[in-house]
């Protein structure tokens, strides 16, 4: 288990790739699983955010799933669905406690703290990092450009969102 987590740390330090996880379904559930519990665990320790985020995580995940398996299915790569996902999982596995506790701290903080830029900084490099190891992971998987993948993987976070906004804001009337 340890060794899986300096796999991923790997991965997300941009050093080893999709190719170097086993493709195994257990592997991928268990990496699923993992990343839920992270998430879970993360999201309960800290003060709440109002909003459902256990069914937002649920969806989340769903929609990651679903969106590797079309990408992949339409490269004509659907062999390398296993490993990809469960890189895409495994990687965030170890950046979610850093991402839901920044985004945590920019809502905590008022507009005229002086703490807020650093921790608005501090979330932009986490940004760009998760970017970053997800253009990486599917620069890997689907052998494009850099830039390619990493519009691939910025266009899954907008549809990702698009999906959760529809999903979970209340109609207006």
């Amino acid at each position: 288990m340890l060794e899986l987590l300096r796999l991923f740390t790997q991965i997300a330090l941009l050093r080893r790739g999709p190719q170097d996880i086993p493709a195994s379904p257990v592997l991928l559930g268990l990496t699923v699983l993992g990343y839920f519990a992270v998430n879970a665990l993360v999201s309960l320790v800290l003060p709440p955010i109002p909003g459902a985020w256990l069914p937002q995580l649920g969806v989340e995940m769903l929609f990651m799933l679903a969106w590797y398996a079309l990408l992949l299915r339409v490269a004509k790569r659907p062999e390398r669905f296993l490993q990809t996902a469960t890189a895409m999982f495994g990687y965030q596995l170890v950046l979610s406690p850093l991402l839901i506790a920044s985004s945590w701290l920019i809502q905590r903080f008022p507009q005229d703290s002086v703490w807020l830029f650093p921790v608005l900084i501090i979330a932009l490099v986490l940004a760009v990092w998760l970017i970053a190891a997800g253009g990486h992971v599917l620069k890997a998987a689907l052998e494009l450009t850099l830039a390619a993948s990493v519009g691939l993987f910025i266009l899954q976070i907008v549809a990702g969102q698009l999906a959760l906004f529809v999903l979970f804001t209340p109609p207006t009337s």
